[in-house]
C-alpha cells in the first residue's frame, strides 16, 4: 500500500502554485492513484473532471485506453492535467482528494481560488449533456440497478441485445457497468439520455415512496397533514377577478407558460412542465436544495406555484413531499417580530391542534419529505445576503434572515424550497446556493389561444376575441405576458366594441381594465372613459395614494387602518382592485392587497398624473430611480412594513437601486402611458393643463437624460473595430417609456445621439412586447446598425414585431430565440426589401426545411448579401438542396453556417455543387451534419476549383481516410485555403498524424 507520508517529502508546499504542487508530488499521487491494483480511483477522479468539463470527452479516451496499464493511463491523466494548466490541476486535486479522503491535510490543497468540484455550476441543459455533467452522482445511483435501466432502454428501442451484453461483462465491477452504461446511451444520442435519466428519477422517487410506506406516521400527524392540505387547498382553488366577488377555478383556467432552463450558453432543450420544477431535470447542484423559478412581473410564477400547491393538496402530483408550507414574501414583509423556523412554519400556515413537538420532529428527522414555497422574494423589502449566519431550527430570528439561511441550506438543509423572483433581482451570491434556475417566460402563440377558449365559455367569444388579436400584432405581443393575456380576455367586449381605438402599449390595457371594473360594478355607466373617470375621480386618487405609498415603502398588503388613513372606503373595496390577502394564519383583522402588483403600479401612477399634492421632483426621482420619501415626513401608516431593527434603513436622501424596488421602472412605464398625448383629455377635467404639461416636460426631460447616459457609457472603438453599445435592461426599459408615449418626436431626438455600428441586446429579457417598442424607437436611427439579440425570447410574434426597423438593420443576431418557419417567412419576405440589411445569424431555433425555400428566395433577390448562419437547428438534405438553388444564382454571400444540423452526404454534394463556380464565399460551416466521406469528396471538388475559399469546418462528422484523401488532393491546387478543420471524424491516431504531415492547413 501508498503511504500518505510520501507526500510530505517535499515539506511545506503551501506556497507551491497548484501545477508545481501537481508535478513534485507526481509519484506519491501515481501510487495513491495505482498502488491498490484497481482503477476505480483513477476512474473516479477522472468522473469528477469530465463533470466539471476539465476534461473533454476526447481526453476521457485518450487516457482510458483498454489493455493499457494502470500506471500507464494514471501518467497520461497527469500529464494531460498538468498541461491544461492551473485551473485544472486545482480541479484535479481537488477531485483527488474527494476520492481519497485520506490525503486531507497533506499538503495536497489547491492554492487559493480554486474551490472544490461541486462548485462549478455548469448551465448546459441537454440531456446528453447530464450525463456527463452529473457522472459521478449518475454511478453511484445506477450500482444495482443496471439490470431494470438496461431494461428500460431495451423496451424503449435504444438498446439491443449486444448492447446489453457489452455493458454486463463479467469482468467489469459494477462501477464499471455503470460507466459502460452511461458511455453507451450518450453514443445513442438525446432520446435514449432521456429514457435513462427518467428511469433513475422514477427509481427515486419510488424509492422516496417506499420509504414514506416504511415510516410509522402517528395519528396527529395524519391530522395536521389533513389539515395543511385543506388549508392549501382552500387557498390555491380559485384565481380572483372583482375582489372577492368573482372567481374562476384553477382547474378549468390553468395553461402552462413557457418554462426553461437558465443556462450560460446555448444549446437545445426541450421545454419544462410544471413536473419539472421540483424534478431532476436542469440539476446542476445536487447538494443544494433550492429552486429558483424567474421571470418577469405579470408573467405567471404566482399562479405556477398556486398550481403546484393545488396538485399536491389533490394528491395529484408532488406526493413524495408528506407536508408542503407556502409563503408569501410580501406577507412576510409585514411580520416585525423575530421569529424561530417552528414559528414561522405554524403561525404563518397551518397551526398543529395537538402534538406540536412531534410534528416538528417530524419534519427536522425527515426534512427530504418536506416542502417550502416563497413567492415573490423580488419583494422583500432587503436585498438577499449570506453573511449572517443561522443553523438552529428553534432559534429566533428576523424573518428575512431565516428566509436567506433557508435558501442557502444553513437551515432545514434537505427540505426543498422552490422561490420565484424577477430576474434583476437574483444576485450572483444568490446562485451559488441554487440546485437550478428556471425562467418563466410567459405564454407561447399556443397557449395564448389555449387560454383564451378556456376562459370564455362560448367558442363564438373566444373565437372573435382570437380573431381580433390576430389582426392586431402589438396587442398579440403584449397577450403573451399572462396577466394582459387575462385582462384582454376580461375586457373583451370592451376589446370587440372598441371605438376608441384598439390597445396598442400597456397603459392602454390597464385603462380598460380599469374603465372594465368600474362598468362591472355599475353597468349604466357611460363607456366614455372621461364621463367614468369624473365619476370616480376620488376613488381613483385614493386608491392611488395607498398604492403610491405601499411603492415607496415596498408594502403590498395593507391593514385596515392602511386603508382608512388614505380615505380607501369599504365601496371602494367592493370594485375588485383590492382583494382580501390569502394568508393561511389566523389574523384578527382584515388585510389587503392589489390585484396584482402591476395594478398598484398603475393606481400609484394614476395618482402621481392626478395628485395637485405631489413633490416637484417626484418625477425626476421616480425615473432617476432615487428613494421618493420626503426628508423629515415620517410614514404614518405601513408601520408593519418598515425594516426590522437588526438591519438599519435608507435614509430619505439615498437611492433605491430598481434591483431593491423593481416595481418604480413598471410605475415610471405607466406614468410615461398616462401622459402621451393621446390620453391627455383624460385628465384636464381633474388637472390644469399647464400642470399636465409640465409633468409631461419633466418625463421627457428625464428619459432624455437616461438615454444620454447610457451613450456616454460607449467605450470609444479599439483600431478597426467596429463602435459597439452593449445595452443594459435599462436601456431596454427607457425604450418601453418612450413607446408608452406613443411620441415619435421623442424617439427621433433620442436616435439622433446614437452613433453605433452595433446594437448589442443579449440576455434582456427580450420578448414580443420589448421587440414592438425596440421598433418604434430603433426605426428613427440615422445610419444602419447592427442589432444583436441572441438568448432572448423574440420568438415568431417577436420578429412580425421588428418588421418595421428593419430597413435600418445592417444585421440581425436572433441566436436561441424560439422562432420558427412562420416567423422566418414574414421576415424573409420583408429583408428582400431592405438595402442595408445583409447578414442573419439563427443559431439554435426551430427552423425545419420548410424555411430553406424563403432563403433562396432572398439569394436569388439580394446580390449582395453576405451572411447567413443557421446552426443548429432541424434542417435535412432536402432543405440543403432548397438552399442550393439560391447559392447557385448568388455571387454575394461570404459566410454560409450550417453546423450542427443534419444535411448529409446528399446535402453537402449539394451545396458543394451550387457553390462550385462561387467567388464570393469565403467561410462555409457544416460541423456536426452526419457527412461522411461522399460528401467530402463533393466538397473536395469544390475546394479545388474555388477561388476566394478560405476557412472550411467539417469537425464532428464521418469522414474515413478516403474523404480526407479527396481534400488533400484537391488542396495541392488551392492556395487560398488556409484551414480545414476536421476534428473528430472517423480516423486513427496513426491516420490523423499522418495527414497532418501531409497538409498543415488540415486542423484535427
Amino acid at each position: 500500500m501508498w503511504d500518505v507520508a510520501e507526500f510530505h517529502e517535499y515539506g511545506d508546499t503551501s506556497s507551491m502554485s497548484v501545477q508545481e504542487l501537481v508535478l513534485k508530488q507526481r509519484t506519491a499521487i501515481l501510487n495513491a492513484l495505482c498502488t491498490c491494483g484497481s482503477s476505480e480511483h483513477l476512474e473516479r477522479v477522472m468522473d469528477i473532471m469530465l463533470a466539471q468539463g476539465q476534461l473533454t470527452w476526447e481526453d476521457y479516451q485518450n487516457v482510458q485506453v483498454s489493455g493499457r496499464a494502470l500506471y500507464a493511463n494514471a501518467r497520461q491523466l497527469l500529464d494531460l492535467v498538468y498541461a491544461k494548466g492551473a485551473e485544472a490541476c486545482g480541479v484535479f486535486l481537488k477531485a483527488l482528494q474527494q476520492v481519497l479522503p485520506e490525503l486531507q491535510g497533506v499538503g495536497l490543497s489547491p492554492a487559493a481560488g480554486c474551490g472544490p468540484p461541486e462548485d462549478r455550476q455548469d448551465w448546459q441543459s441537454t440531456s446528453s449533456h447530464s450525463l456527463l455533467s452529473q457522472r459521478p452522482r449518475l454511478v453511484d445511483k445506477l450500482q444495482g440497478c443496471i439490470s431494470g435501466a438496461l431494461d428500460a432502454l431495451t423496451q424503449s428501442g435504444h438498446f439491443s441485445s449486444q448492447d446489453c451484453d457489452q455493458v454486463c461483462l463479467s469482468i467489469h465491477t459494477p462501477c464499471q457497468q455503470a460507466r459502460h452504461l452511461l458511455d453507451r446511451v450518450r453514443a445513442k444520442g438525446e432520446l435514449a439520455a432521456n429514457v435513462l435519466l427518467q428511469y433513475i428519477q422514477e427509481r427515486q422517487e419510488s424509492g422516496s415512496a417506499s420509504h414514506q410506506e416504511n415510516l410509522t406516521l402517528s395519528k396527529e400527524f395524519l391530522k395536521y397533514q389533513k389539515k395543511l392540505s385543506s388549508s392549501v387547498s382552500a387557498q390555491s382553488c380559485f384565481l380572483s377577478t372583482y375582489g372577492g366577488t368573482g372567481h374562476m377555478s384553477l382547474d378549468d383556467i390553468y395553461t402552462e407558460g413557457q418554462l426553461e432552463l437558465v443556462r450560460d450558453c446555448a444549446g437545445a432543450q426541450e421545454p419544462l412542465s410544471l413536473e419539472d420544477v421540483v424534478g431532476v431535470a436542469g440539476t446542476v447542484n445536487e447538494e443544494a436544495d433550492t429552486v429558483l423559478v424567474c421571470g418577469e412581473a405579470g408573467s405567471g410564477k404566482s399562479t405556477l406555484l398556486q398550481r403546484l400547491h393545488l396538485l399536491w393538496a389533490q394528491k395529484a402530483a408532488h406526493q413524495q413531499f408528506l407536508l408542503l408550507f407556502p409563503f408569501s414574501c410580501r406577507r412576510l414583509n409585514s411580520q416585525q417580530k423575530e421569529l424561530s423556523v417552528r414559528e414561522l412554519l405554524f403561525q404563518h400556515c397551518c397551526w398543529p391542534d395537538r402534538a406540536q413537538e412531534e410534528i416538528f420532529q417530524f419534519i427536522l428527522d425527515h426534512p427530504h419529505l418536506i416542502i417550502f414555497t416563497f413567492d415573490g422574494l423580488d419583494e422583500l423589502k432587503q436585498s438577499f445576503s449570506d453573511e449572517q449566519r443561522l443553523c438552529c431550527p428553534t432559534q429566533q430570528a428576523p424573518v428575512h434572515v431565516l428566509l436567506f439561511n433557508l435558501i442557502q441550506g444553513s437551515l432545514m438543509k434537505g427540505v426543498r424550497k422552490v422561490v420565484t423572483s424577477r430576474p434583476e433581482a437574483v444576485a450572483p451570491r444568490l446562485k451559488k446556493h441554487l440546485r437550478k434556475e428556471l425562467l418563466l417566460k410567459g405564454f407561447s402563440p399556443s397557449g395564448i389561444d389555449c387560454f383564451v377558449r378556456k376562459h370564455h365559455s362560448d367558442p363564438a367569444v373566444a373565437f372573435k376575441v382570437l380573431e381580433s388579436l390576430q389582426s392586431n400584432t402589438a396587442l398579440l405581443g403584449l397577450c403573451h405576458s399572462p396577466v394582459l393575456c387575462w385582462i384582454v380576455s376580461q375586457c373583451h367586449k370592451e376589446l370587440l366594441g372598441c371605438g376608441e381605438g384598439s390597445p396598442q402599449t400597456i397603459t392602454d390595457i390597464y385603462l380598460m381594465i380599469i374603465q372594465h371594473f368600474f362598468q362591472h360594478q355599475n353597468p349604466q355607466m357611460s363607456t366614455n372613459r372621461i364621463c367614468w373617470l369624473q365619476s370616480h375621480s376620488e376613488t381613483v386618487l385614493h386608491l392611488g395614494h395607498l398604492a403610491h405609498e405601499g411603492i415607496k415603502a415596498t408594502c403590498y398588503v395593507f391593514s385596515g387602518a392602511d386603508l382608512q388613513t388614505y380615505g380607501v372606503t369599504e365601496k371602494d373595496t367592493c370594485l375588485g382592485f383590492l382583494i382580501q390577502s390569502k394568508d393561511m394564519s389566523s389574523m384578527k383583522s382584515k388585510h389587503y392587497e392589489f390585484l396584482h402588483v402591476t395594478m398598484q403600479c398603475f393606481f400609484a401612477a394614476l395618482y402621481i398624473v392626478l395628485s395637485d399634492n405631489m413633490d416637484r421632483s417626484a418625477i425626476t426621482k421616480l425615473f432617476g430611480l432615487k428613494q421618493m420619501k420626503e426628508p423629515g415626513v415620517q410614514m404614518v401608516c405601513f408601520g408593519s412594513c418598515l425594516l426590522s431593527t437588526s438591519q438599519p434603513e435608507r435614509t430619505s436622501d439615498e437611492e433605491a437601486t430598481s434591483t431593491e424596488n423593481p416595481n418604480l421602472q413598471i410605475t415610471a412605464t405607466f406614468v410615461s402611458g398616462l401622459l402621451s398625448h393621446r390620453h391627455q383629455t383624460l385628465w384636464t377635467q381633474r388637472v390644469a393643463t399647464s400642470a399636465i404639461e409640465k409633468k409631461v416636460r419633466q418625463v421627457d426631460k428625464c428619459l432624455s437624460k437616461g438615454m444620454q447616459k447610457h451613450f456616454k457609457s460607449i467605450p470609444q472603438p479599439v483600431a478597426g473595430e467596429k463602435k459597439s453599445m452593449h445595452a443594459m435592461p435599462g436601456f431596454v426599459w427607457l425604450i418601453k417609456c418612450i413607446y408608452e408615449m406613443q411620441e415619435s418626436r421623442i424617439a427621433k431626438e433620442a436616435m439622433s445621439k446614437l452613433e453605433v455600428d452595433h446594437l448589442k441586446l443579449t440576455f434582456c429579457n427580450i420578448g414580443p412586447v420589448e421587440c414592438t417598442a425596440l421598433a418604434y424607437v430603433l426605426q428613427h436611427l440615422r445610419n444602419p446598425v447592427g442589432l444583436q439579440l441572441d438568448n432572448n425570447s423574440v420568438g415568431d410574434v417577436g420578429v412580425e414585431q421588428l418588421l418595421p426597423c428593419l430597413h435600418i438593420c445592417s444585421s440581425l443576431y436572433l441566436r436561441n430565440n424560439n422562432i420558427t418557419d412562420e416567423g422566418i417567412r414574414k421576415l424573409i419576405a420583408k429583408g428582400i426589401q431592405c438595402d442595408h440589411f445583409k447578414k442573419i445569424a439563427l443559431f439554435n431555433n426551430s427552423l425545419t426545411d420548410a424555411c430553406m425555400q424563403h432563403f433562396s428566395l432572398l439569394l436569388k433577390n439580394r446580390k449582395d448579401f453576405i451572411s447567413i448562419r443557421l446552426g443548429n437547428n432541424n434542417i435535412t438534405a432536402e432543405g440543403a438542396k432548397q438552399l442550393a438553388e439560391g447559392l447557385r444564382v448568388n455571387n454575394s454571400l461570404k459566410y454560409l453556417g450550417l453546423w450542427g444540423n443534419k444535411i448529409g452526404d446528399s446535402g453537402a454534394e449539394a451545396l458543394a455543387l451550387a457553390l462550385e463556380g462561387s467567388t464570393s464565399l469565403c467561410w462555409l460551416s457544416l460541423v456536426g451534419n452526419n457527412i461522411g466521406s461522399a460528401g467530402a469528396c463533393a466538397l473536395a471538388s469544390m475546394i479545388k476549383n474555388s477561388v476566394s475559399l478560405e476557412e472550411i469546418w467539417l469537425s464532428e462528422n464521418s469522414i474515413d481516410r478516403e474523404g480526407v484523401e479527396c481534400v488533400i488532393q484537391a488542396l495541392q491546387n488551392n492556395t487560398m485555403v488556409t484551414s480545414i478543420w476536421l476534428k473528430n471524424n472517423n480516423l486513427s491516431s496513426e491516420e490523423v498524424e499522418e495527414m497532418m504531415q501531409r497538409d498543415s492547413r488540415l486542423v484535427f
